[in-house]
């Protein structure tokens, strides 16, 4: 056989081996669901929530990656460079996501062109907890205790851009205190230092915060949400204790690399949305006061352009801009 002939056979076994992996079912090996902070906080622990229902429904592993770092920007930018074929999903709170096409001056990817909207698994309300050696016991004493000590009451965060983070933001701006924000890799160290005194106070996830504020170790001054939360009854809401018009809700979803087939997209979506009705599933979200949700691919498209819009005014409102 000629050379020639034989690198015609060669590009053609390739071309025929390409052909072949594109033409396999999905899914045809593991499920990477891509955490951008540590495990412990509200975000992986949705992931986990779905992740072993998932793989059975699939019928492939799904394994939970932790990649913390840059408020959840590390994983972001990786699961938008990975291949488009539903095997590589970030799971991500959707207003971070939003936050970040806004915040950054130089983002290394766009929300809204390098990714697909999968699913939408639950939302969880924020809730404003401080250390017990605070003095405030309500939102209206904080507010004071800010006023009277500019740039010496400090609030944590999972990080620069995420959700927790701008809820300090939009509480500062709204209550007119100078607050000083601390930001971690993840939500999981942020309370870690929280319940050791290193920083005063926190807007976290309620499913990660109500077991602390249940045994004393943290003190719950308001939830974010429109309504008080049944987990915490007795806990006003930040806009009926002393902040009318502050809300914030965090969704929690799967989005995947843009170009992901529609029909790979579709499944993942009726996957998820039949794992979020499950009893098993729905008593753990619950326990974590997080509330299931379902939305189609094309509503959550439309969800999250609204975030985008609606974090894009805040952030200019706020003049908060990173590199």
């Amino acid at each position: 056989m000629s050379v020639k002939s034989m690198l015609r056979l060669a590009c053609a076994t390739a071309a025929l081996a390409a052909c072949s992996a594109l033409a396999q079912p999905f899914p045809n090996k593991p499920i990477k669901l891509i955490v951008g902070f540590p495990p412990g906080g509200g975000v992986d622990i949705i992931a986990r929530t779905i992740s072993q229902p998932l793989s059975e429904r699939l019928g492939q592993p799904v394994i939970v990656e932790n990649r913390p770092g840059a408020g959840g920007n590390i994983a972001a930018e990786q699961v938008a460079r990975a291949p488009a074929d539903g095997h590589t999903l970030l799971v991500s709170a959707v207003s971070s996501l939003a936050i970040s096409a806004s915040l950054y001056r130089n983002p290394r990817y766009d929300v809204l062109k390098d990714f697909v909207p999968v699913a939408v698994v639950a939302s969880v309300p924020n809730v404003l907890v401080v250390h017990p050696s605070v003095a405030a016991r309500s939102v209206p004493e904080l507010i004071a205790l800010a006023k009277d000590n500019p740039g010496k009451v400090n609030f944590g965060s999972a990080g620069n851009g995420t959700t927790v983070h701008f809820a300090g933001e939009l509480f500062k701006s709204m209550a007119h205190v100078d607050m000083v924000h601390v930001p971690y890799k993840g939500a999981a160290p942020a309370m870690s230092d929280l319940l050791g005194g290193q920083v005063q106070l926190m807007f976290d996830f309620l499913s990660a915060a109500a077991p602390h504020i249940k045994s004393g170790k943290l003190r719950a001054l308001g939830v974010t949400s429109a309504t008080r939360s049944p987990v915490l009854p007795d806990v006003p809401t930040i806009a009926e204790a002393g902040l009318p018009g502050y809300q914030v809700l965090g969704s929690f979803g799967l989005v995947a690399p843009a170009g992901t087939p529609a029909e790979v997209v579709a499944r993942i979506n009726r996957e998820v949305s039949e794992i979020v009705k499950l009893p098993e599933v729905k008593k753990r979200l619950l326990a974590y006061a997080a509330t299931p949700e379902q939305q189609t691919p094309a509503e959550f498209a439309q969800t999250l352009k609204s975030e985008v819009a609606k974090w894009a005014k805040i952030v200019d409102a706020t003049g908060v801009r990173l590199d």
